[in-house]
C-alpha cells in the first residue's frame, strides 16, 4: 500500500519539450532533403535545366559535369574575375564553373588562356586537334531593331549604365590590367562597340551604310567568334542587342 501512495517522478521531458524535439529533428531532416536534393541534380530536373556558358575550352556538357572536380582553380586565374561557381539550386552544377557574359564577360584576350592552364582534370581542354572545343559559343543578334549600330544612333559617354563594374583589357591603355568598361569612355557616331572590343580580331565586323543622316551599321558574326561575350556585356542598350548562343559554333550557309 505504500508503494502506491508514493509520488510518481516527472517522465525526463515535458510535452512542450518534446513537441520541440520533434521540430528541430524535422527541420534538420528537411534540411538534408534539400541539400542532397540539390546535389543529386533533382532541382534542375523539377525548375527546368538552366544552360550555362562554360570556360573557353570546356569539353562536352556531360563529360564537363563529370570531369571538373570543382576545385576553382580556374576562378583564381581568371584576370577580370569572368567565372563564378554555381549555386546550390544549379543541381548537378553546385560548384561547376560558369559565367555570366553580361555581367562580366571571359576577357579571352589573356594569354595562353589561364584557366585551360589551370585545370587539373582536362574539363578545360586546349586540344588543338579539337579546335570546337575552345569555343564557348557564338554569338547572335538577337534584336536588331534595339541594336544602335542598325539605328544610326551613336555612343556618348561610358558604354553600360551607371555603376557597371564590369572590366576589360584595353591594349592602347594596358594590356595587363583591366580597367572598368565605364572608366573607358566612347564618342561614336555610328555604335560599333562589339566589334572595337572583341578580343578576337574579325570575329564580328560591323559593316556600315549610307552616308550622313541616313548612316547606319550592321553587325556581323564572323567564323572567327569563339563565344566569349564581350560583345553581350558591353552592348549599350538593355536588354542587349547581341548575345552568346551557348556551346554553339558558326556554320557555313549553305
Amino acid at each position: 500500500m505504500a508503494e502506491e501512495n508514493t509520488p510518481k517522478k516527472p517522465s525526463g521531458l515535458s510535452r512542450m519539450q518534446r513537441r520541440n524535439r520533434r521540430t528541430f529533428l524535422r527541420s534538420i531532416a528537411v534540411g538534408v532533403t534539400v541539400i542532397g536534393a540539390s546535389v543529386l541534380g533533382f532541382f534542375p530536373v523539377l525548375k527546368g535545366w538552366t544552360k550555362r556558358l562554360r570556360p573557353p575550352g570546356a569539353i562536352h556538357e556531360d563529360e564537363f559535369l563529370a570531369a571538373c572536380i570543382k576545385c576553382g582553380q580556374c576562378v583564381q586565374v581568371c584576370p577580370v574575375e569572368a567565372i563564378k561557381l554555381g549555386d546550390l539550386d544549379e543541381g548537378f552544377g553546385v560548384g561547376v564553373p560558369f559565367i555570366q557574359a553580361r555581367d562580366q564577360a571571359c576577357d579571352f584576350s589573356c594569354d595562353a588562356v589561364q584557366c585551360i592552364l589551370a585545370c587539373p582534370t582536362g574539363a578545360l581542354s586546349h586540344d588543338i586537334n579539337k579546335k570546337e572545343e575552345v569555343h564557348m559559343g557564338l554569338a547572335r543578334v538577337s534584336r536588331l531593331d534595339a541594336c544602335l549600330a542598325q539605328l544610326g544612333k551613336g555612343v556618348k559617354g561610358a558604354a553600360r549604365e551607371q555603376g557597371f563594374m564590369g572590366r576589360l583589357r584595353y591594349a592602347e591603355i594596358d594590356r595587363w590590367v583591366p580597367i572598368k568598361v565605364n572608366d573607358h569612355p566612347y564618342d561614336l557616331d555610328i555604335c560599333d562597340l562589339c566589334e572595337r572590343v572583341c578580343p578576337i580580331e574579325g570575329a564580328i565586323v560591323v559593316k556600315t551604310v549610307g552616308t550622313g543622316a541616313d548612316r547606319f551599321g550592321y553587325p556581323e558574326v564572323m567564323e572567327k567568334c569563339v563565344g566569349c561575350g564581350v560583345c553581350e556585356m558591353i552592348c549599350p542598350t538593355d536588354p542587349p542587342a547581341i548575345v552568346i548562343d551557348i556551346r554553339e559554333t558558326w556554320k557555313a550557309e549553305a
